[in-house]
């Protein structure tokens, strides 16, 4: 036990016999003087004055408090209690035996009921209803830490991370600047940005700076309810008096309308240090809010939290570091978490793969929730596509892995610069190889590719597609992921004349997703096999933009050849025969996939007459009757 923990007991003690000598000389009728409370020099002040003088208790209340607290603490006070013939305190034995008494001590609005430092059972009149101590006010006078248990299942405590990167210290200390600022009230802080974990640690530093403990609370997670809400509020004013806290509340992005009103409701109401994290200041009646940015650390600050991350490590890594800020958009945890993983699954030797892999698991989490993850190991062999074409996607992947040079090194990034977003457009007939594609330039830059379904992204509801659009890309941020939205067509169509708010919501929503595909540092690839349906506004917002034909009879021999893996045993086919079948290059696939499997049902080598077999059901599928001038010369297997 420590020095302050006994000197505290004690103190509180000696308040509590006081107390009992009063009720012993009332219920005695002795007219002894009454006793002087107990005096302390202690330092810090004992936690029963600390209180008093934070709620601002009389000589009176104090006394009551104390006789309430007592009934858990002494044995001699509860007899006296007894003697009176009630099993608990009541207002009236404290009317009675109390010096300085005064009637309203127990009004709803004074300090012991409005802070909930004493409880008064509603059964009985007000002078005979039973009194007992909070118990988190008894422990806080005990000298016990610890949190109110109604408060547990709602907020958590957060320390303070450590060193931060300059820009999210600078936040901190201007945190501290504004509830430096005398007033009747702390300042509503608004912690806005995009990186959620750097704003809680902004927000640990600050409290951390002025001597306050953070604890966290979910905007889902306050009551909905006006009344629960209110008791919600006054419980956690009481506890940042107690327990000397302040309160972060994160919004989430999925969190609706009714999740902002009760913040806003909570956000008026409390009186104590409060933070909120969102992307948006919360909008409250009364108070107003300070906006503080705390955006993902700039590549300058990045580098730095990479070489403390990784120590004498990154001096060796020869301007690999420089790729992984250029690529990646992490926060300070991430980076962290992310050297911390590279370092511990092995030895210097491959270190930079391993950190680049661990970057690009940093984002899966998020992403994988609103997207699907396209995974496979296809090259730029596997594609069969026209000279035109083909460069212009080395052209794409070029933008991509040198835009940090020509942005911030060549200041083609300049303040105001616009359209700096890496987007294109894949157009084409279904099957003609766009997906694939993606693949291969996301292989190719050793970036994950997620294929974003926008019929399943944009909603009805107005404002919903924004705030689906914003969280993948948001998500997608951080792991510089590839992104593919499939049926661009779906939302980029000609515009036709507004003619209700369903028209202007929509062209808000497309709007939106090329502000958002411009500034986003990753590459956005839109498929759509009706290019004609674009409209042409949008096609000159996107960087570009690459037709991908119906391929000829040399390209579907070039795509034969390469549709069945050297693993396959094959018998007899010929590419130049196979590429008669007019067909992209999905359906050839398709074809021989299903040829392998007939071949391996009857345990032999592919076979033409097994493709053909394939390939009748493909077109059955497509609606489509086989041309005989598409099989002639396959012999036997044309029959």
């Amino acid at each position: 036990m420590s020095d302050w923990t006994a000197a505290n007991q004690a103190h509180l003690m000696a308040a509590v016999a006081r107390v009992q000598t009063l009720l012993e000389r009332h219920l005695s009728g002795e007219g002894n003087p009454v006793p002087a409370a107990p005096e302390t020099a202690m330092e810090p002040p004992p936690a029963l004055e600390r209180l008093c003088a934070a709620f601002g208790l009389s000589a009176f209340e104090r006394d009551v408090l104390v006789m309430c607290a007592g009934m858990e603490l002494s044995s001699g006070l509860a007899a006296a209690v007894a003697l009176s013939g009630r099993p608990a305190p009541t207002l009236g034995l404290a009317l009675a035996a109390l010096p300085d008494a005064f009637w309203s001590a127990l009004a709803p609005a004074a300090p012991l009921r409005y802070w909930r430092l004493v409880e008064l059972s509603a059964a009985d009149a007000l002078t005979t209803a039973p009194l007992r101590v909070d118990e988190r006010v008894l422990h806080y006078l005990a000298g016990v830490g610890g949190v109110d248990e109604r408060l547990m299942s709602i907020v958590e405590p957060a320390a303070a991370p450590g060193a931060l990167p300059r820009s999210h210290q600078d936040a901190a200390d201007a945190v501290t600047r504004a509830w430096s600022v005398p007033a009747p009230l702390p300042a509503l802080l608004c912690l806005c940005g995009d990186e959620r974990a750097g704003k809680r640690a902004v927000a640990a530093t600050a409290c951390e700076q002025m001597g306050l403990r953070l604890h966290v609370a979910r905007a889902a997670d306050l009551p909905a309810a006006a009344a629960e809400r209110e008791a919600t509020a006054r419980l956690w004013e009481r506890e940042a008096v107690l327990g000397g806290c302040a309160l972060l509340v994160e919004v989430e992005d999925g969190d609706g309308p009714e999740v902002a009103r009760a913040l806003a409701a909570f956000a008026e109401r409390v009186r104590a240090p409060l933070l909120v994290s969102a992307r948006e200041p919360v909008r409250t009646a009364t108070r107003t809010p300070v906006r503080l940015d705390v955006d993902r650390p700039p590549p300058v600050e990045q580098r730095a939290l990479w070489h403390d991350a990784l120590g004498p490590a990154a001096a060796r890594l020869n301007g690999a570091l420089d790729g992984l800020v250029a690529q990646f958009h992490l926060g300070a945890r991430e980076i962290r978490l992310a050297g911390a993983q590279a370092l511990a699954e092995g030895g210097e030797s491959g270190l930079g793969g391993r950190l680049w892999e661990a970057c690009r698991a940093q984002a899966r989490p998020r992403l994988d929730d609103l997207a699907e993850r396209i995974r496979g190991d296809a090259g730029w062999d596997d594609l069969v596509l026209p000279d035109d074409q083909a460069r212009t996607l080395r052209d794409v992947v070029t933008h991509v892995r040198h835009r940090t040079r020509v942005y911030e090194q060549w200041g083609f990034g300049r303040p105001g610069a616009r359209g700096l977003g890496i987007s294109a457009l894949f157009a084409g007939p279904s099957g003609t190889g766009k997906t694939l594609t993606a693949e291969v330039v996301a292989n190719e830059l050793g970036l994950d590719l997620y294929r974003i379904d926008l019929s399943q992204v944009v909603s009805k509801y107005i404002g919903e597609t924004e705030k689906n659009l914003r969280r993948v890309f948001d998500a997608a941020e951080e792991g510089g992921a590839v992104l593919l939205f499939d049926e661009a067509d779906a939302l980029f169509g000609k515009r036709s004349e507004v003619k209700d708010s369903h028209d202007r919501y929509a062209n808000i929503e497309v709007s939106y997703l090329l502000q958002r595909m411009e500034a986003y540092r990753g590459l956005a690839v839109l498929t759509t096999n009706l290019k004609a349906s674009i409209d042409t506004a949008f096609l000159r917002r996107i960087r570009f933009v690459v037709n991908f034909p119906f391929p000829d009879a040399v390209q579907r021999a070039g795509i034969w050849r390469r549709a069945f893996p050297p693993a396959t045993p094959t018998d007899g086919l010929d590419a130049a025969r196979l590429a008669r079948l007019n067909v992209a290059g999905g359906n050839i696939r398709n074809i021989a996939l299903g040829a392998a499997f007939l071949a391996a049902g009857a345990d032999r080598p592919v076979r033409m007459e097994d493709v053909l077999r394939a390939a009748r059901g493909e077109y059955e599928k497509l609606e489509r009757a086989i041309n005989p001038g598409e099989i002639g010369g396959w012999g036997n297997g044309s029959a």
